[in-house]
Formats: structure tokens, C-alpha cells, sequence
């Protein structure tokens, strides 16, 4: 996976009004820490963080953090920890960066992606992804785009465990118990499953009119 180039300015200001004063400059704030990695203030360009993250999702973007201060730079490679956005407008508020090394694992979320036709769709079942995402740890340039799961045999009844899932290379999925990822119900499950939530809806109803 490459690295991202990404350009950030050194920043001594903190509160809401020098926030402000940087968002109307198409700056936010940002921060970059990690475990050896003293927590350092910085101020990021909206348009440049936009087209970083435009074609990959944000916990799979590798950065090559450039931080320019006095006429120098300083080159940290790091990922997104995580971007605050306002809830209505949807601008950005803040990111904050995590500094990472290339050669030690790291945890992300990577999603979850069902391929084939299986024979319980076939004959009427019903698939229900349970986890849509997964933790894995791996290598930062080892990080999958998805974990694609075959259910090409998946019968209804059957389910697909954290244990029978393969992976390439050296990757982990940190698991403490054997989860169920994905599950194919059979029609009357699903059926069955309809009626409760319409009998919960009836029930609501019925004590709102009370």
C-alpha cells in the first residue's frame, strides 16, 4: 500500500476562536501523537485532507506526514485516528494523526464482503452479515481492502465462524472468542423474525395510547 503524501503546519493556538480563525482560512486543526510519539499541534489544509481521502476508506489510508516549520519539514508516517466532522453541515472540525512504523503490526477495521451465490439463497434462505467489519492486525503496507468470505456452500443453518475464515499473508484477526461473522437464515426464521418486530411495533403502540 503506498503512502499519501499530506502537507501540515506547525500550530501554537489552542481554543475554539484560533479553530475558527483556521477553518476560515480552509485550515483545520489537526494533532499527531503515538506510543513514542510526544502529542505535536498542527493545521491542515481542507482541500488537501478532501483528496486524501477520497478514494480509500480513512483507517486505510497510509500518510506521509510533511510538517513544515521554519523553512524545515519533517517526514512522519501516520494514519487517520480520527476525524470529527460536524453532525449537520458536515464540515471538518479536527483530525487527529497517529504515527505508526512500517515495520510493527498495527490494529484496523477492514470490511467484510460475501462472494458467491451459495445453495441456501437458493433454495429461499435468507443471509445475514453479522459483522460487517473486522479487526485485523497486520503490517501497515499489509492492510487488506476487504476480507472476502466464499459462501458459495453456505446451507441454510450454517454459519461462518472468526476460525474458518483464511487469510493471506501475515495477517491476525484479534479474536478472543469465536464469533459468528455471517449466518443463512431460512425463511421462516426470517419470517418469524418479521412478526416479532411487528408485534413490538403493535405493543408500542398500544402503550403510547395508554
Amino acid at each position: 500500500m503506498e503512502l499519501t503524501e499530506l502537507k501540515a503546519n506547525i500550530r501554537t493556538s489552542v481554543g475554539n476562536g484560533p479553530a475558527r480563525a483556521l477553518r476560515r482560512e480552509k485550515q483545520i486543526p489537526a494533532v499527531l501523537y503515538g506510543p513514542k510519539t510526544e502529542p505535536t499541534l498542527l493545521s491542515v489544509n481542507i482541500s488537501d485532507l478532501e483528496q486524501t481521502i477520497k478514494k480509500k476508506p480513512i483507517n486505510q489510508v497510509l500518510l506521509n506526514l510533511i510538517i513544515q516549520k521554519n523553512g524545515k519539514t519533517d517526514n512522519r508516517t501516520a494514519m487517520i485516528k480520527e476525524l470529527q466532522t460536524n453532525p449537520v453541515a458536515r464540515n471538518f472540525l479536527h483530525v487527529d494523526f497517529y504515527e505508526i512504523a512500517m515495520d510493527r503490526k498495527i490494529k484496523v477495521k477492514v470490511p467484510v464482503i460475501a462472494k458467491g451465490k451459495s445453495k441456501g439463497v437458493e433454495l429461499g434462505g435468507f443471509l445475514q452479515i453479522v459483522r460487517r467489519e473486522l479487526d485485523v492486525f497486520c503490517l501497515p503496507h499489509e492492510i487488506p481492502e476487504s476480507i472476502e468470505i466464499d459462501i458459495t456452500d453456505l446451507d441454510i443453518g450454517n454459519s461462518i465462524h472468526v476460525k474458518d475464515i483464511s487469510l493471506k499473508g501475515d495477517i491476525e484477526i484479534p479474536a478472543d472468542v469465536n464469533f459468528t461473522v455471517l449466518t443463512m437464515l431460512s425463511p421462516k426464521a426470517e419470517e418469524v423474525e418479521g412478526e416479532e418486530v411487528e408485534g413490538e411495533e403493535k405493543a408500542s403502540a398500544a402503550d403510547a395510547e395508554k
